[in-house]
């Protein structure tokens, strides 16, 4: 670890920022006047954090650590200082007129993290990671790379199939989707590759194999999907018209620790769910949030178009709107927010029950 700037000082309550990189971090200390106390730089390892909050309680108590990039590069620091029982605050990056008013350095932006949390900008508690919405997480990056292959591989195939020699091309472009998969799948190019049609056999028949292969892939995927939204959050899984993508979705806006998220109202602004001001004067018009998580918002639609199509009080309320005036796409709004306070006190109350059921030492 390295130290710079350090100044003598009385005890007092510290601010930490830090700038979080791959390979180490870049930490600044200021005091509750916004005087800059120290700095230094630690590598991204335990023995680096341990350092650096050794470093920090060198200056008196420790008010909280601002970081930047908790949910990626900042993780680790995140969680082990979480585990020293000191306050973490997530930081966004500065603004780019800051940055260009002051320029850019590492040292610049732990201290601009630090000062956003004395300020009170930064006031976000970061996600802990480290339980079944983090599980939850980790399988939905491998299983939506494997959605976005599948779909390649499909597109790429038909397109192959408009370029290919004309006796091919007629006898698999009348085929649905699953029997043009099973029937390239089953192709045989022939020993060599002499021609055309042979080499074309042989794309064919390699796309169609990668398609099954990450069928399969998926399918495996939504089985571990299901188990662990099931065992985390049961009252949500019960919900009409939430399976276990659209829940995991949910567990993962919120996270490990959901009481971080103060209220439903909250929860559907973070969902882009949420009506904001949008006139002045006598007029009272509104708009939606366009902010938040986009997956969430696509999951609270399709939550809500399925209820629209089975649901019978969704149905009735559908009606009842459509009477009053309203258009299809104003009583999707009105529902993607109910919808989003449902599965708020859901979210919530399985967490409870969870951390109840958990003996403390």
């Amino acid at each position: 670890m390295s130290q710079s700037n350090a100044l003598t000082s009385p005890a007092t309550t510290v601010i930490i920022g830090v700038d979080t990189h791959k390979e180490a971090h870049v930490a600044v200390a200021i005091d509750r006047l916004g005087a800059r106390v120290g700095s230094c730089s630690a590598t991204a390892d335990r023995a680096g954090y341990a350092e650096l909050v050794a470093w920090a309680r060198t200056f008196g108590p420790i008010g909280a650590f601002g970081i930047e990039g908790t949910g990626s590069y900042g993780v680790g620091l995140a969680s082990f200082v979480r585990r020293q029982a000191i306050r973490v605050i997530e930081v966004s990056h500065c603004d780019r007129r800051t940055r260009r008013n002051n320029g850019k350095s590492d040292t610049l932006d732990a201290e601009t993290a630090a000062r956003s949390v004395l300020a009170g900008i930064a006031t976000a508690v970061p996600k802990t990671a480290d339980g079944a919405a983090e599980m939850v997480r980790q399988i939905k990056v491998a299983r939506d790379t494997a959605v976005k292959a599948k779909t390649a591989a499909i597109i790429t195939l038909k397109t192959l199939i408009v370029n290919a020699p004309g006796e091919l091309r007629e006898a698999l472009e009348p085929l649905t989707d699953r029997k043009l998969i099973d029937r390239c799948a089953r192709l045989l190019p022939g020993g060599t590759i002499a021609d055309t049609t042979a080499s074309t056999k042989h794309a064919l028949r390699a796309l169609a194999t990668r398609w099954l292969a990450l069928s399969t892939e998926i399918e495996a995927h939504d089985g571990v999907l299901d188990t662990i939204t099931r065992g985390a959050a049961p009252t949500l899984r019960e919900a009409f018209g939430i399976g276990p993508d659209s829940a995991a979705e949910m567990m993962i806006v919120l996270g490990d620790n959901p009481t971080r998220i103060r209220s439903e109202a909250a929860f559907a602004k973070l969902c882009g769910a949420c009506p904001i001001p949008a006139s002045s004067g006598l007029t009272n018009r509104h708009r939606l949030f366009r902010g938040g998580h986009r997956q969430a918002n696509a999951a609270l639609y399709r939550i809500v178009t399925v209820r629209m199509r089975w649901h019978q009080p969704t149905m009735d309320y559908v009606a009842r709107r459509t009477v009053e005036g309203l258009s299809k796409k104003d009583i999707i709004r009105c529902l993607k927010r109910f919808v989003a306070r449902e599965i708020y006190h859901a979210l919530i109350g399985d967490h409870r029950s969870r951390t109840a059921d958990v003996p403390v030492a």
